[in-house]
């Protein structure tokens, strides 16, 4: 049977890379670092399938057809399609067919109900992390794009069961696998608005304390009451929630959190304790 053999997070802020000459030396190394420890411990865990959960910004869906969840079951998908992003090394990025499609069944049995696509376009939610983790061979991603750019969005607490069903489905696949999981997006953040660039580094730090805190009602019920405040960019905690549930609600270990201004996101990267 297949093994998940690692839950993960990091902030996938595209000014990570476009304001990169703009951080100081400090920056610069606090978030390499950070990236590299995140990479480190992936590389570990020697995993030969990634499901990776993020949002789309508009690449693939827009409001006229707007899925809250949509799992890539194809053979392949194509590499991020932003113009300032040519650094990234793969055009096509290798999908594994048989785990995406026995999320899917699983997924129906379950009572979700999830759309399905041959062939996403992985944005810099996806693929930031991936390059800067310097995953290299990269394994087979399953990507899961989660709604959380516009409204309406899928709840917290089904985020985390949406989570918990993903690990249900890496037991259950018929194959032996190792399955690890690596959510993006978020911390706080505002986008477009009038208030772009404000991060709420009270909020970030108290839900980095939710996380740690292994309590998943806790948590949920903090996010209610105060994720709408942090910005419109921080809906993106939901794919950490998902994560979180997918880890069964245990703590997680923080690697590294740091509001950076010029990045316009509370930049957190983690991982979570499966013993």
């Amino acid at each position: 049977m297949a093994e998940l053999v690692g839950v993960y997070a990091a902030s996938h802020g595209p000014m990570i890379v476009r304001n990169r000459e703009k951080l100081t030396p400090a920056e610069n190394e606090s978030l390499d670092s950070a990236f590299t420890e995140l990479g480190r411990r992936i590389k570990a865990a020697r995993p030969d399938a990634l499901i990776i959960i993020s949002p789309d910004h508009w690449v693939n869906f827009f409001i006229d057809n707007l899925p809250a969840i949509c799992v890539g079951v194809g053979e392949v998908h194509d590499g991020p399609p932003e113009p300032w992003f040519k650094a990234f090394p793969h055009r096509t990025l290798a999908g594994h067919p048989p785990l995406a499609e026995h999320v899917v069944r699983t997924a129906l049995e379950r009572d979700f109900e999830p759309s399905v696509s041959y062939r996403l376009k992985l944005d810099h939610g996806f693929c930031i992390p991936l390059w800067k983790a310097g995953l290299d061979p990269l394994p087979a991603v399953v990507p899961v794009v989660l709604n959380d750019i516009e409204p309406p969005f899928p709840s917290v607490k089904r985020c985390y069961a949406w989570g918990a069903l993903l690990a249900e489905a890496v037991a259950s696949f018929p194959g032996k696998l190792r399955v690890g999981i690596l959510a993006t997006g978020g911390l706080s953040h505002s986008i477009g608005e009038p208030d772009m660039g404000r991060i709420d580094e009270a909020f970030d730090r108290e839900c980095l304390r939710q996380f740690e805190s292994g309590n998943p009602s806790a948590l949920l019920g903090f996010l209610g009451e105060r994720l709408h405040g942090a910005g419109n960019g921080a809906s993106e905690v939901r794919n950490w929630v998902a994560a979180h549930g997918a880890a069964r609600g245990r703590g997680f270990e923080l690697i590294r959190y740091d509001p950076i201004p010029n990045v316009y996101v509370g930049c957190g990267f983690a991982s979570w304790n499966l013993g």
